[in-house]
């Protein structure tokens, strides 16, 4: 009984989705069995694509080709533009796990070391700087890339957060 209730609610939670975005555009890319279409598989799905956490280069540039209409030269820019915004994401994960383990290191010793957790702490700073700074280089490159039309349908996707940098 239990594994029956849990497969009809996820099979309820795949396909919840249906239906138009805030924009009032289809927003599904497959067809389930019942013909519902669906984007994601979960919420995590979601964030881990388009999330702050980090913005890979696969499925972003397939939907941004798909929705801003890119040729393939375009395809070919957005591909380096977001893989440099993805390396540097991943240069500043690797920063904040050293400014944690610095700050855990001052946390365990004998005496606590101020100086250390303040430099830690300045280390996570710039890594956020870092990242804001590319976030602005890409938007700016992709300024450069897309025609007029392009950047209003990018502009719309970002205000309805069906993407995010």
């Amino acid at each position: 009984m239990h594994h029956r209730h849990w497969r009809r609610a996820r099979r309820h939670y795949e396909w919840a989705a249906c239906g138009p975005d805030i924009a009032g555009e289809e927003r599904h890319r497959s067809t389930s069995p019942r013909g519902c279409k669906t984007v994601f598989s979960s919420r995590r799905e979601q964030d881990s694509v388009f999330g702050s956490s980090g913005l890979g280069t696969r499925r972003p540039l397939r939907f941004l080709a798909h929705r801003l209409d890119l040729t393939q030269d375009q395809v070919n820019e957005a591909s380096r533009i977001l893989e440099r915004l993805k390396i540097e994401r991943e240069q500043s994960a690797v920063d904040l796990r050293r400014a944690a383990a610095d700050v855990a290191d001052a946390f365990d010793a004998d005496t606590f070391d101020m100086e250390r957790t303040d430099a830690a702490t300045q280390k996570r700073v710039e890594a956020a700087r870092a990242v804001q700074r590319a976030v602005a280089v890409t938007l700016r490159e992709f300024h450069e890339l897309l025609d007029e039309d392009q950047r209003s349908h990018l502009a719309t996707l970002i205000r309805t957060r069906a993407i995010r940098f």
